[in-house]
């Protein structure tokens, strides 16, 4: 064993898993793809919705789809610094499928099923969409390509996000600290 790998594991390092996404960070492909963050339910959940879906992973004739929001844990750690997301920002938006046959009680939902994953990033370097980019990710997980400029999800964000394009409306742990660091943009 070597020194390094000794002191490592004395420390309790562990090397890193090529398989995994680092934690707070993304990466692309050569051909500008994202690669699918495997390890998001490891980063900071925000919250979840019921009903909020929009997107092609909408159930329109079926019970309302679960939302589950998670962001990487350096943005957030930054965000309560100062109310605002720094570059490298990434959203996860997990959707699932609701289900009730099988609970405890007489009105409870649970989730079931993840039928779609989307994902915001703010990156500095996606000018052409203000700095914002969103990203969907089919079942077989494979590298992304960047939703064209002008898809509802961008209009949408930019129109009715509370802090940049973001809806931090919806995130209640976020909204006090939004709005003492004066970020916080009330909806109509």
């Amino acid at each position: 064993m070597t020194a390094l790998a000794a002191a490592m594991l004395s420390l309790g390092a562990a090397p890193r898993d090529p398989e995994r996404t680092p934690p707070s960070d993304y990466r692309f492909t050569a051909d500008h793809r994202l690669e699918f963050p495997v390890d998001y339910r490891e980063w900071i959940f925000l919250s979840a919705g019921r009903g909020m879906t929009y997107g092609a992973s909408a159930n329109p004739n079926g019970s309302p789809l679960f939302d589950n929001v998670f962001v990487n844990p350096r943005a957030y750690r930054e965000f309560l610094k100062n109310g605002r997301w720094p570059d490298r920002t990434v959203f996860v938006l997990e959707t699932r499928k609701a289900a009730t046959e099988g609970s405890i009680n007489k009105g409870g939902q649970f989730q079931k099923e993840v039928v779609g994953i989307e994902v915001e990033i703010k990156d500095r370097r996606l000018q052409e969409t203000e700095g914002w980019g969103f990203f969907e990710f089919d079942g077989d997980r494979k590298p992304a390509r960047q939703v064209a400029k002008g898809a509802s999800c961008y209009t949408c964000h930019a129109a009715h996000g509370a802090v940049e394009q973001t809806f931090v409306q919806f995130y209640p742990t976020l909204i006090p600290v939004a709005m003492k660091h004066a970020t916080f943009k009330p909806q109509p």
